[in-house]
Protein backbone atom coordinates (compact mmCIF):
# COMPACT_ATOMS: atom_id res chain seq x y z
CA UNK A 1 0.00 0.00 0.00
CA UNK A 2 2.03 2.97 -1.11
CA UNK A 3 1.41 6.90 0.55
CA UNK A 4 -1.72 7.42 -1.89
CA UNK A 5 -3.75 4.51 -1.24
CA UNK A 6 -3.06 5.56 2.63
CA UNK A 7 -4.14 8.56 2.44
CA UNK A 8 -7.31 7.85 1.06
CA UNK A 9 -8.15 5.21 3.28
CA UNK A 10 -7.49 7.33 6.24
CA UNK A 11 -9.03 10.39 4.61
CA UNK A 12 -12.58 7.40 4.13
CA UNK A 13 -12.11 7.10 8.10
CA UNK A 14 -12.03 10.61 8.91
CA UNK A 15 -15.31 10.93 6.93
CA UNK A 16 -17.09 8.46 8.34
CA UNK A 17 -16.21 9.22 11.91
CA UNK A 18 -17.51 12.72 11.00
CA UNK A 19 -20.90 11.49 9.91
CA UNK A 20 -21.35 8.91 12.80
CA UNK A 21 -21.14 12.27 15.31
CA UNK A 22 -17.77 12.08 16.49
CA UNK A 23 -15.82 15.78 17.10
CA UNK A 24 -13.61 16.87 14.28
CA UNK A 25 -10.98 18.04 16.15
CA UNK A 26 -10.53 14.45 17.54
CA UNK A 27 -11.68 12.58 14.44
CA UNK A 28 -9.30 15.04 12.78
CA UNK A 29 -6.45 14.13 15.37
CA UNK A 30 -7.70 10.53 15.35
CA UNK A 31 -6.92 10.08 11.39
CA UNK A 32 -3.81 12.11 11.49
CA UNK A 33 -1.99 10.03 14.02
CA UNK A 34 -3.08 6.92 12.09
CA UNK A 35 -1.93 7.46 9.35
CA UNK A 36 1.41 9.27 9.89
CA UNK A 37 2.01 5.75 11.62
CA UNK A 38 1.09 4.21 8.79
CA UNK A 39 3.27 6.12 6.13
CA UNK A 40 6.21 5.74 8.43
CA UNK A 41 5.76 1.82 8.98
CA UNK A 42 5.24 1.63 4.99
CA UNK A 43 8.53 2.62 4.50
CA UNK A 44 9.86 -0.35 6.79
CA UNK A 45 7.62 -2.65 4.86
CA UNK A 46 4.89 -2.92 7.53
CA UNK A 47 7.71 -5.13 9.27
CA UNK A 48 5.65 -5.78 13.46
CA UNK A 49 9.12 -5.25 14.75
CA UNK A 50 9.16 -1.42 13.44
CA UNK A 51 5.97 -0.54 14.83
CA UNK A 52 7.50 1.18 17.68
CA UNK A 53 9.67 3.15 15.91
CA UNK A 54 7.41 4.16 13.47
CA UNK A 55 4.99 5.24 16.71
CA UNK A 56 7.49 7.28 18.10
CA UNK A 57 8.63 8.90 14.79
CA UNK A 58 4.60 9.64 14.32
CA UNK A 59 4.12 11.09 17.44
CA UNK A 60 6.97 13.38 17.19
CA UNK A 61 5.67 14.79 14.49
CA UNK A 62 2.14 15.28 15.84
CA UNK A 63 3.37 16.61 18.92
CA UNK A 64 5.18 18.92 16.94
CA UNK A 65 1.52 20.88 15.92
CA UNK A 66 -0.13 22.24 18.62
CA UNK A 67 3.01 24.47 20.21
CA UNK A 68 4.05 25.52 16.75
CA UNK A 69 0.51 26.92 15.71
CA UNK A 70 -0.25 28.45 19.17
CA UNK A 71 3.16 30.17 19.34
CA UNK A 72 2.23 32.26 15.86
CA UNK A 73 0.99 35.33 16.73
CA UNK A 74 -1.46 35.23 14.17
CA UNK A 75 -3.86 32.89 16.03
CA UNK A 76 -3.93 35.79 18.94
CA UNK A 77 -6.90 37.55 16.27
CA UNK A 78 -8.93 35.36 17.05
CA UNK A 79 -9.53 35.57 20.84
CA UNK A 80 -9.33 39.23 20.50
CA UNK A 81 -12.08 39.68 18.12
CA UNK A 82 -14.48 37.38 19.56
CA UNK A 83 -14.04 39.33 22.74
CA UNK A 84 -14.44 42.55 21.01
CA UNK A 85 -18.18 41.07 20.17
CA UNK A 86 -18.96 39.22 23.58
CA UNK A 87 -17.80 43.10 25.39
CA UNK A 88 -20.04 44.40 22.76
CA UNK A 89 -23.16 43.01 23.77
CA UNK A 90 -22.59 43.29 27.28
CA UNK A 91 -21.92 47.08 26.44
CA UNK A 92 -24.94 47.17 25.25
CA UNK A 93 -24.07 47.96 21.90
CA UNK A 94 -25.84 45.74 20.14
CA UNK A 95 -29.08 47.04 21.47
CA UNK A 96 -27.85 50.72 19.95
CA UNK A 97 -27.36 49.24 16.65
CA UNK A 98 -30.45 48.01 16.29
CA UNK A 99 -32.80 50.75 17.50
CA UNK A 100 -30.83 53.19 14.99
CA UNK A 101 -31.41 50.52 12.39
CA UNK A 102 -35.14 50.54 13.15
CA UNK A 103 -35.60 54.11 13.25
CA UNK A 104 -33.80 54.17 9.71
CA UNK A 105 -34.90 51.60 8.21
CA UNK A 106 -38.45 50.30 9.46
CA UNK A 107 -40.53 52.22 7.34
CA UNK A 108 -39.58 50.04 4.61
CA UNK A 109 -42.06 47.03 3.41
CA UNK A 110 -40.22 44.42 5.98
CA UNK A 111 -38.43 47.11 7.89
CA UNK A 112 -38.26 46.04 11.33
CA UNK A 113 -36.66 42.96 8.74
CA UNK A 114 -34.32 45.29 6.97
CA UNK A 115 -32.92 46.78 9.91
CA UNK A 116 -32.30 43.78 11.66
CA UNK A 117 -30.01 42.32 8.65
CA UNK A 118 -28.28 45.33 8.92
CA UNK A 119 -27.87 45.32 12.62
CA UNK A 120 -26.17 42.03 12.06
CA UNK A 121 -24.29 43.30 9.72
CA UNK A 122 -23.00 46.32 12.21
CA UNK A 123 -22.44 43.94 14.96
CA UNK A 124 -20.46 42.00 12.68
CA UNK A 125 -17.89 44.24 12.00
CA UNK A 126 -16.96 44.00 16.10
CA UNK A 127 -17.74 40.05 16.49
CA UNK A 128 -16.01 37.21 14.88
CA UNK A 129 -18.48 34.73 15.70
CA UNK A 130 -22.18 33.98 14.04
CA UNK A 131 -23.12 32.12 16.58
CA UNK A 132 -23.32 34.54 19.27
CA UNK A 133 -24.29 37.15 16.66
CA UNK A 134 -27.62 35.11 15.99
CA UNK A 135 -28.09 34.37 19.85
CA UNK A 136 -27.19 37.95 20.50
CA UNK A 137 -30.18 38.64 17.81
CA UNK A 138 -32.60 35.96 18.86
CA UNK A 139 -33.20 37.85 21.97
CA UNK A 140 -32.84 41.60 20.74
CA UNK A 141 -35.08 41.33 17.21
CA UNK A 142 -37.37 38.78 17.35
CA UNK A 143 -39.65 39.98 20.34
CA UNK A 144 -39.58 43.20 18.27
CA UNK A 145 -40.67 41.77 15.03
CA UNK A 146 -43.32 39.49 16.68
CA UNK A 147 -45.00 42.35 18.63
CA UNK A 148 -45.72 43.56 15.63
CA UNK A 149 -47.42 41.02 13.98
CA UNK A 150 -44.31 39.32 11.94
CA UNK A 151 -44.33 35.45 10.57
CA UNK A 152 -42.73 33.90 13.82
CA UNK A 153 -40.66 31.39 11.09
CA UNK A 154 -39.85 34.69 9.21
CA UNK A 155 -38.78 36.89 12.21
CA UNK A 156 -36.56 33.63 12.74
CA UNK A 157 -35.04 33.17 9.82
CA UNK A 158 -34.14 36.34 9.25
CA UNK A 159 -31.88 36.49 12.26
CA UNK A 160 -30.61 33.22 11.79
CA UNK A 161 -29.38 34.20 8.00
CA UNK A 162 -28.30 37.78 9.08
CA UNK A 163 -25.96 36.00 12.09
CA UNK A 164 -24.25 34.54 9.04
CA UNK A 165 -22.34 37.96 7.92
CA UNK A 166 -20.25 37.59 11.03
CA UNK A 167 -18.43 34.51 9.14
CA UNK A 168 -17.71 37.35 6.34
CA UNK A 169 -17.26 40.72 7.37
CA UNK A 170 -14.40 41.36 9.67
CA UNK A 171 -13.40 40.78 12.49
CA UNK A 172 -13.95 37.16 10.71
CA UNK A 173 -12.59 34.68 12.92
CA UNK A 174 -13.04 32.13 9.70
CA UNK A 175 -11.17 34.40 7.82
CA UNK A 176 -8.20 34.28 10.15
CA UNK A 177 -8.21 30.58 10.03
CA UNK A 178 -8.56 30.72 5.98
CA UNK A 179 -5.06 32.71 5.82
CA UNK A 180 -3.13 30.38 8.55
CA UNK A 181 -4.10 27.42 6.53
CA UNK A 182 -3.56 28.50 3.06
CA UNK A 183 -0.36 30.85 4.95
CA UNK A 184 -1.66 34.23 2.91
CA UNK A 185 -1.87 38.11 4.44
CA UNK A 186 -4.29 38.22 6.83
CA UNK A 187 -4.78 42.15 7.02
CA UNK A 188 -5.52 41.91 2.86
CA UNK A 189 -8.24 38.44 3.26
CA UNK A 190 -9.86 41.08 6.15
CA UNK A 191 -9.89 43.89 4.23
CA UNK A 192 -11.22 41.58 0.89
CA UNK A 193 -14.33 40.42 2.88
CA UNK A 194 -16.08 44.20 3.87
CA UNK A 195 -17.35 44.87 0.64
CA UNK A 196 -18.69 41.28 -0.21
CA UNK A 197 -20.18 41.08 3.45
CA UNK A 198 -21.91 44.74 2.68
CA UNK A 199 -22.79 43.76 -0.60
CA UNK A 200 -24.82 40.16 1.17
CA UNK A 201 -26.51 42.46 3.16
CA UNK A 202 -27.98 44.39 0.63
CA UNK A 203 -29.17 41.29 -1.52
CA UNK A 204 -31.01 40.26 2.05
CA UNK A 205 -32.51 43.39 2.43
CA UNK A 206 -33.71 43.00 -1.04
CA UNK A 207 -35.08 39.97 -0.83
CA UNK A 208 -37.40 41.11 2.51
CA UNK A 209 -38.49 43.92 0.64
CA UNK A 210 -39.48 41.65 -1.81
CA UNK A 211 -41.05 38.80 0.22
CA UNK A 212 -42.94 42.12 2.20
CA UNK A 213 -44.61 43.26 -0.47
CA UNK A 214 -45.56 39.85 -2.48
CA UNK A 215 -46.84 38.51 1.18
CA UNK A 216 -48.49 41.68 2.65
CA UNK A 217 -48.43 39.95 5.86
CA UNK A 218 -45.37 38.55 7.16
CA UNK A 219 -43.50 42.02 7.50
CA UNK A 220 -45.41 45.30 7.63
CA UNK A 221 -43.63 48.47 7.81
CA UNK A 222 -43.07 50.98 10.96
CA UNK A 223 -43.45 54.80 10.88
CA UNK A 224 -43.84 57.63 12.89
CA UNK A 225 -40.24 57.67 13.66
CA UNK A 226 -39.45 61.53 13.48
CA UNK A 227 -35.45 62.79 12.35
CA UNK A 228 -34.97 63.95 15.10
CA UNK A 229 -35.33 61.25 17.02
CA UNK A 230 -33.42 58.89 14.35
CA UNK A 231 -30.47 61.41 14.63
CA UNK A 232 -30.37 60.91 17.94
CA UNK A 233 -30.00 56.86 17.63
CA UNK A 234 -27.01 57.66 16.05
CA UNK A 235 -24.73 58.26 18.66
CA UNK A 236 -24.98 55.45 21.20
CA UNK A 237 -23.77 53.54 18.07
CA UNK A 238 -20.87 55.15 16.99
CA UNK A 239 -18.26 53.32 19.00
CA UNK A 240 -19.03 50.22 16.21
CA UNK A 241 -17.78 52.70 13.65
CA UNK A 242 -14.77 53.35 15.20
CA UNK A 243 -13.37 49.83 15.87
CA UNK A 244 -13.93 49.43 12.63
CA UNK A 245 -12.12 52.82 11.42
CA UNK A 246 -9.27 51.39 13.79
CA UNK A 247 -9.20 48.19 12.58
CA UNK A 248 -9.42 49.13 8.92
CA UNK A 249 -5.96 51.70 9.55
CA UNK A 250 -4.36 49.10 11.26
CA UNK A 251 -4.46 46.53 8.17
CA UNK A 252 -4.51 49.42 5.70
CA UNK A 253 -4.08 52.99 5.63
CA UNK A 254 -7.22 54.40 3.34
CA UNK A 255 -4.64 57.83 3.09
CA UNK A 256 -2.06 56.06 1.73
CA UNK A 257 0.90 56.41 4.43
CA UNK A 258 2.15 53.01 6.62
CA UNK A 259 -0.47 51.13 8.05
CA UNK A 260 -0.42 52.15 11.84
CA UNK A 261 0.18 48.58 12.97
CA UNK A 262 -0.55 44.82 12.61
CA UNK A 263 -4.12 43.45 12.58
CA UNK A 264 -3.33 41.88 15.78
CA UNK A 265 -2.40 45.08 17.70
CA UNK A 266 -5.81 46.34 15.87
CA UNK A 267 -7.99 43.84 17.04
CA UNK A 268 -5.85 44.13 20.77
CA UNK A 269 -7.08 48.03 20.90
CA UNK A 270 -10.81 47.67 19.21
CA UNK A 271 -11.07 45.41 22.34
CA UNK A 272 -9.59 48.02 24.61
CA UNK A 273 -11.81 50.85 23.38
CA UNK A 274 -14.96 48.55 23.69
CA UNK A 275 -14.16 47.56 27.77
CA UNK A 276 -14.01 51.14 28.05
CA UNK A 277 -16.98 51.99 26.54
CA UNK A 278 -18.62 48.86 28.42
CA UNK A 279 -17.37 50.13 31.55
CA UNK A 280 -18.83 53.64 31.02
CA UNK A 281 -22.14 51.86 29.62
CA UNK A 282 -21.98 50.47 33.18
CA UNK A 283 -20.89 46.84 32.79
CA UNK A 284 -19.70 45.43 36.19
CA UNK A 285 -17.89 41.85 37.35
CA UNK A 286 -20.57 39.81 37.05
CA UNK A 287 -20.94 40.75 32.86
CA UNK A 288 -17.39 41.08 32.50
CA UNK A 289 -16.60 37.72 33.55
CA UNK A 290 -19.24 36.32 31.44
CA UNK A 291 -17.75 38.07 28.62
CA UNK A 292 -14.17 36.28 29.37
CA UNK A 293 -15.74 32.64 29.40
CA UNK A 294 -17.48 32.78 26.60
CA UNK A 295 -14.57 34.19 24.85
CA UNK A 296 -12.37 31.56 26.31
CA UNK A 297 -14.89 28.94 25.87
CA UNK A 298 -15.02 29.44 21.70
CA UNK A 299 -11.81 30.06 21.33
CA UNK A 300 -10.68 26.99 23.43
CA UNK A 301 -13.16 25.36 20.75
CA UNK A 302 -11.62 26.85 18.02
CA UNK A 303 -8.05 26.36 18.97
CA UNK A 304 -8.64 22.42 19.89
CA UNK A 305 -10.49 22.07 15.98
CA UNK A 306 -7.06 23.54 14.47
CA UNK A 307 -4.53 21.41 16.26
CA UNK A 308 -6.72 18.08 15.75
CA UNK A 309 -7.18 19.05 11.77
CA UNK A 310 -2.99 20.27 11.63
CA UNK A 311 -2.29 16.72 12.81
CA UNK A 312 -4.64 15.55 10.22
CA UNK A 313 -2.44 18.09 7.17
CA UNK A 314 0.73 17.30 8.45
CA UNK A 315 -0.21 13.53 7.42
CA UNK A 316 -1.68 14.59 3.82
CA UNK A 317 1.78 16.57 3.51
CA UNK A 318 3.62 13.34 3.97
CA UNK A 319 0.99 11.27 1.78
CA UNK A 320 1.04 13.87 -0.73
CA UNK A 321 -2.43 13.66 -1.58
CA UNK A 322 -3.20 17.38 -2.00
CA UNK A 323 -0.38 16.88 -4.97
CA UNK A 324 -2.05 13.98 -6.25
CA UNK A 325 -5.62 15.71 -5.66
CA UNK A 326 -4.45 19.00 -7.93
CA UNK A 327 -2.86 16.72 -10.82
CA UNK A 328 -6.20 14.46 -10.88
CA UNK A 329 -8.50 17.97 -10.79
CA UNK A 330 -6.23 20.11 -13.70
CA UNK A 331 -6.15 16.60 -15.87
CA UNK A 332 -10.12 16.93 -15.76
CA UNK A 333 -11.24 17.99 -19.62
CA UNK A 334 -13.86 20.83 -18.11
CA UNK A 335 -13.24 24.69 -18.34
CA UNK A 336 -11.44 25.94 -14.54
CA UNK A 337 -14.59 28.08 -13.91
CA UNK A 338 -16.94 24.54 -14.09
CA UNK A 339 -14.44 22.89 -11.80
CA UNK A 340 -14.71 25.59 -9.52
CA UNK A 341 -18.36 26.09 -9.07
CA UNK A 342 -18.50 21.99 -9.07
CA UNK A 343 -16.14 22.43 -5.87
CA UNK A 344 -18.36 25.51 -4.24
CA UNK A 345 -21.49 23.01 -4.88
CA UNK A 346 -19.42 19.86 -2.92
CA UNK A 347 -19.02 22.63 0.03
CA UNK A 348 -22.93 23.09 0.11
CA UNK A 349 -23.31 19.45 0.33
CA UNK A 350 -20.39 19.06 2.84
CA UNK A 351 -21.54 21.84 4.75
CA UNK A 352 -25.17 19.95 5.66
CA UNK A 353 -23.06 17.35 7.50
CA UNK A 354 -20.45 19.38 8.86
CA UNK A 355 -19.75 22.98 10.96
CA UNK A 356 -18.23 25.65 9.07
CA UNK A 357 -14.94 25.46 10.27
CA UNK A 358 -14.37 22.09 10.67
CA UNK A 359 -14.93 21.55 6.71
CA UNK A 360 -12.61 24.59 5.78
CA UNK A 361 -9.85 23.30 8.37
CA UNK A 362 -10.22 19.51 6.56
CA UNK A 363 -10.64 20.60 2.88
CA UNK A 364 -8.51 23.26 2.43
CA UNK A 365 -5.51 21.40 2.50
CA UNK A 366 -6.93 19.56 -0.64
CA UNK A 367 -8.63 21.68 -1.91
CA UNK A 368 -7.15 25.23 -2.13
CA UNK A 369 -3.24 23.62 -3.97
CA UNK A 370 -6.26 22.09 -6.65
CA UNK A 371 -8.01 25.89 -7.17
CA UNK A 372 -4.99 27.83 -7.16
CA UNK A 373 -3.17 25.06 -9.98
CA UNK A 374 -6.40 25.35 -12.03
CA UNK A 375 -5.61 29.25 -12.10
CA UNK A 376 -2.34 28.30 -12.95
CA UNK A 377 -0.03 28.37 -9.88
CA UNK A 378 0.89 30.44 -7.11
CA UNK A 379 3.44 32.71 -8.96
CA UNK A 380 1.10 32.91 -12.42
CA UNK A 381 0.45 36.40 -13.81
CA UNK A 382 -2.87 37.74 -14.35
CA UNK A 383 -2.94 37.95 -18.09
CA UNK A 384 -1.71 34.47 -18.25
CA UNK A 385 -4.11 33.06 -15.37
CA UNK A 386 -7.86 30.83 -16.03
CA UNK A 387 -9.60 33.60 -13.66
CA UNK A 388 -7.91 36.73 -14.83
CA UNK A 389 -5.82 37.39 -11.80
CA UNK A 390 -2.60 36.41 -10.44
CA UNK A 391 -1.93 34.17 -7.77
CA UNK A 392 -2.21 36.09 -4.85
CA UNK A 393 -5.72 37.93 -6.17
CA UNK A 394 -6.89 33.95 -6.60
CA UNK A 395 -6.50 32.81 -3.19
CA UNK A 396 -7.98 35.82 -2.05
CA UNK A 397 -10.84 35.97 -4.14
CA UNK A 398 -10.97 31.80 -3.72
CA UNK A 399 -11.23 32.26 0.08
CA UNK A 400 -14.09 34.63 0.12
CA UNK A 401 -16.11 32.32 -1.86
CA UNK A 402 -15.23 29.18 0.20
CA UNK A 403 -16.31 31.43 4.07
CA UNK A 404 -19.72 32.53 1.98
CA UNK A 405 -20.09 28.99 1.69
CA UNK A 406 -19.36 28.43 5.50
CA UNK A 407 -21.74 30.80 5.94
CA UNK A 408 -24.56 29.22 3.38
CA UNK A 409 -23.68 25.83 5.81
CA UNK A 410 -24.56 27.85 9.11
CA UNK A 411 -28.22 28.21 7.78
CA UNK A 412 -28.65 24.18 5.87
CA UNK A 413 -30.26 21.42 7.15
CA UNK A 414 -29.96 19.49 9.37
CA UNK A 415 -26.57 20.74 11.02
CA UNK A 416 -27.48 24.46 10.72
CA UNK A 417 -25.71 25.42 13.79
CA UNK A 418 -27.20 29.27 13.80
CA UNK A 419 -31.14 27.93 13.29
CA UNK A 420 -30.41 25.20 16.46
CA UNK A 421 -28.83 28.70 18.50
CA UNK A 422 -31.70 30.82 17.57
CA UNK A 423 -34.36 27.96 18.48
CA UNK A 424 -32.61 27.06 21.43
CA UNK A 425 -32.59 31.09 22.43
CA UNK A 426 -36.08 30.91 21.97
CA UNK A 427 -38.49 28.90 23.60
CA UNK A 428 -41.59 29.44 21.47
CA UNK A 429 -39.67 28.47 18.11
CA UNK A 430 -38.73 24.73 16.93
CA UNK A 431 -35.55 24.41 15.18
CA UNK A 432 -38.03 22.98 12.34
CA UNK A 433 -39.19 26.45 12.40
CA UNK A 434 -36.27 28.60 11.78
CA UNK A 435 -35.25 26.24 8.74
CA UNK A 436 -38.42 26.78 7.09
CA UNK A 437 -37.77 30.93 7.91
CA UNK A 438 -34.11 30.41 6.12
CA UNK A 439 -35.65 29.05 3.23
CA UNK A 440 -35.62 32.04 0.77
CA UNK A 441 -32.18 33.22 2.41
CA UNK A 442 -30.45 29.72 0.07
CA UNK A 443 -31.32 31.77 -2.63
CA UNK A 444 -29.98 35.11 -1.39
CA UNK A 445 -27.19 33.25 -0.89
CA UNK A 446 -26.82 31.65 -4.37
CA UNK A 447 -27.31 35.13 -5.85
CA UNK A 448 -24.50 36.75 -3.75
CA UNK A 449 -22.07 33.87 -4.71
CA UNK A 450 -23.16 33.99 -8.58
CA UNK A 451 -22.42 37.78 -8.09
CA UNK A 452 -19.18 37.32 -6.20
CA UNK A 453 -17.92 35.13 -9.27
CA UNK A 454 -18.72 37.03 -12.05
CA UNK A 455 -17.70 40.14 -10.69
CA UNK A 456 -14.24 39.49 -8.62
CA UNK A 457 -14.04 43.12 -8.13
CA UNK A 458 -16.21 43.16 -5.53
CA UNK A 459 -14.08 40.92 -3.31
CA UNK A 460 -10.53 42.29 -4.99
CA UNK A 461 -10.82 46.18 -4.87
CA UNK A 462 -9.48 47.00 -1.34
CA UNK A 463 -6.73 44.53 -1.25
CA UNK A 464 -5.60 45.36 -4.43
CA UNK A 465 -5.39 49.37 -2.97
CA UNK A 466 -3.47 47.32 -0.19
CA UNK A 467 -0.97 45.88 -2.76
Amino acid sequence: MDSIEIGLWVTAGLLVMVVIGMRVAFAAALAGMVGLILIFWSKKNFAMDQFDWALTVAAKQAGTVPHSKVASHTLSLIPTFILIGYLAYYAGLTKALFEAAKRWLAWLPGGLAVSTVFATAGFAAVSGASVATAAVFARIAIPEMLKIGYNKQFAAGVVAAGGTLASLIPPSAILVIYAIIVEQDVGKLLLAGFVPGAFSAVVYGTLIVGIALIFKNVGPPVTGFTWRERFAALPPALPILAVVIIIIFFVYNPFGEKAWGTPTEGGAIGAFIVFCMALWRGMRWPQLKMALLETAKLTVMIFTIIWGVLIYVRFLGFADLPGAFSDWITSLHYSPMTILICILLGYAVLGMFMDAIGMLLLTLPVVYPAVMALNGGEYVTAAESAFGMNGTMCAIWFGILVVKMAEFCLITPPIGLNCFVVAGVRDDLSVQDVFKGVTPFFVADALTIAGLIAFPQIVLWLPSLAS
